[in-house]
């Protein structure tokens, strides 16, 4: 019989939650220990109460090894999703303590990553050094499901998300460009045609979230029949395609300005395809003043950025 949900809230205490998570996820009792930064007797007495209380193991030894019952795969899911609202508990007492501290974690998209996140990031805590960051790059889904299990505090992403669980904040508007090595066009007009470049291969990209799909529709509405012989994952990777004279790509603004320099340039689409860039967070744990400053710094960066792009 698997055991339910309830059995967690009428079993196990905070502590129960806490030894069964660490020795789940560091596969033995010593790490486990080394984690949390107890002794090992705490522990496994600790875990034996919990198996007491929930009437069944939770761990067995098989081969020299600790390996978690069929009960224990099926409780994880919920212990780990309280474990969580734990530590996002005790992250929020301890901003609240700190006065003008806080510490923030993002996660954001890679194309976002690579310049205009980390930027802000600098200035920002240049003016506010007692504010910390933990940043991650994820990709859409993985970045919803980061706050959905309370890993994250904030997300950047380009689209806003349909769900109950998640409000959002649109921080700016980005467009679509055209990446391409400046030696294939040395003097461009402000903006190009999405078939510019005849003799180029066109880098399509593939799963590559809302702006790949946005990328996709476009193409398809514009009838370009294009044979796609290269296909990239991740916009980063079609912008070392195109530095290796590989072919041209379509890309978010950000992932060009990023890669820009003395031998790649972009230029906006002819007939522009924006996107909007939003913060994203829960819906039950609203901005911290840390968090919507930051959005502020943001926001501002991004100004600033396009601003000096005269087709953007």
């Amino acid at each position: 019989m698997q055991p339910t949900p309830s059995a967690i809230s009428h079993s196990m205490n905070l502590r129960h939650i806490e030894i069964f998570h660490a020795v789940y996820r560091a596969g033995s009792i010593s790490a486990a220990a080394r984690a949390l930064n107890v002794s090992q007797p705490s522990v496994s007495k600790v875990l034996k109460h919990a198996e007491g209380r929930l009437g069944f193991p939770l761990f067995r030894l098989v081969k020299g090894r600790l390996v978690p019952t069929e009960e224990a795969h099926a409780l994880f899911p919920d212990v780990d999703e309280i474990y969580g609202r734990i530590e996002s508990l005790r992250e929020t007492t301890r901003n609240l303590l700190s006065g003008g501290e806080a510490h923030l974690r993002v996660a954001m998209l890679p194309s976002l990553g690579l310049g205009v996140v980390p930027e802000a990031v600098a200035k920002f805590r240049q003016r506010h050094p007692g504010v910390t960051f933990t940043l991650q790059t994820l990709h859409n889904e993985d970045m919803l499901r980061a706050l959905y299990e309370r890993k994250s505090d904030l997300a950047v992403a380009y689209e806003a998300p349909r769900h109950p669980r998640l409000a959002h904040t649109r921080i700016a508007t980005g467009e679509l460009v055209l990446l391409y090595r400046r030696e294939h066009r040395p003097v461009a007009p402000p903006r190009l045609s999405i078939d510019a470049f005849p003799g180029q291969e066109m880098i399509s990209l593939a799963g590559s979230g809302p702006v790949g799909a946005l990328l996709a529709t476009e193409v398809v509405q514009r009838n370009l029949g294009r044979a796609e012989g290269l296909v990239a994952q991740t916009y980063y990777v079609a912008a070392a395609l195109v530095r290796h004279d590989a072919g041209v790509a379509i890309v978010d603004e950000f992932t060009a300005r990023a890669n820009q320099g003395p031998d790649l340039d972009f230029r906006p689409l002819a007939e522009p395809v924006t996107f909007g860039v939003y913060g994203i967070y829960l819906e039950d744990r609203p901005l911290s003043k840390a968090a919507r400053a930051f959005l502020n710094a943001l926001k501002v960066g991004i100004q600033e950025q396009q601003a000096h792009n005269p087709g953007l």
